[in-house]
């Protein structure tokens, strides 16, 4: 079970359909671990809806009523499931669909000995939305944020100076932000990282990456 979770401020904009797309995905896996999240956000919806059924009745004109009726053929938007997935190894149905496939078919970059990046499309501009694989007991170089960063663990797990992460666990790091995240020893660690602005390592020998550090958005 999930032990870090997103704020009620995040889970509010993400029932109100108001967070960016590429962070409401993020937000969507989570809620796949995470059943306080989905019961939360479940709340959140049916007040919403109570809300909704007091309001006066408002006319529309019949172009905006075309709009709207045009929508609902629409792809279906990411969602979660009703229940939390029994399997903690089986990979998401919303992540599927984002990497047409599973781990082993994504192209994936080598960043440094120990870490390598796929980098998956959601539509959305302003965000980049990657998967990072660390080998188990890796490190990667301390680094500071330049924008926020949310992270999801989706397998395996990792520490850094403010605690330990696992299948499930949920991070938001803003701007400033300092850490140097550990893949546990016995096991590679995948995750979720949705970004608004490239990293920036601190460290001497590391800080002639920065330059190549590019926000890719999609």
């Amino acid at each position: 079970m999930a032990k870090f979770h997103p704020d009620l401020h995040v889970l509010t904009e993400f029932t109100a359909g108001t967070l960016p797309l590429a962070q409401s995905a993020c937000v969507s896996l989570h809620l796949t671990y995470c059943a306080k999240c989905q019961e939360i956000t479940e709340a959140q919806t049916a007040m919403a809806a109570n809300l909704f059924e007091d309001l006066e009745p408002a006319n529309v004109s019949d172009s905006q009523l075309d709009i709207v009726m045009s929508r609902l053929d629409e792809d279906a938007p990411l969602t979660y499931p009703k229940t939390p997935r029994d399997d903690a190894s089986s990979t998401p149905a919303v992540l599927q669909r984002l990497m047409h496939g599973d781990f082993s078919d994504l192209t994936w970059k080598k960043i440094t000995s120990a870490l390598r990046i796929s980098y998956l499309s959601t539509g959305d501009p302003y965000y980049e939305f990657a998967l990072y694989h660390i080998k188990a007991g890796g490190v990667i170089p301390e680094h500071t944020h330049r924008g926020s960063e949310m992270t999801l663990v989706l397998e395996g797990g990792f520490s850094d100076s403010e605690g330990t992460y696992h299948a499930g666990d949920f991070l938001f790091r803003e701007s400033g932000d300092v850490h140097s995240p550990a893949a546990l020893a016995h096991e590679d660690c995948i995750c979720l990282a949705v970004l608004d602005a490239p990293l920036k390592f601190t460290r001497l020998r590391h800080r002639w990456m920065n330059p190549f550090l590019q926000l890719k958005a999609s």
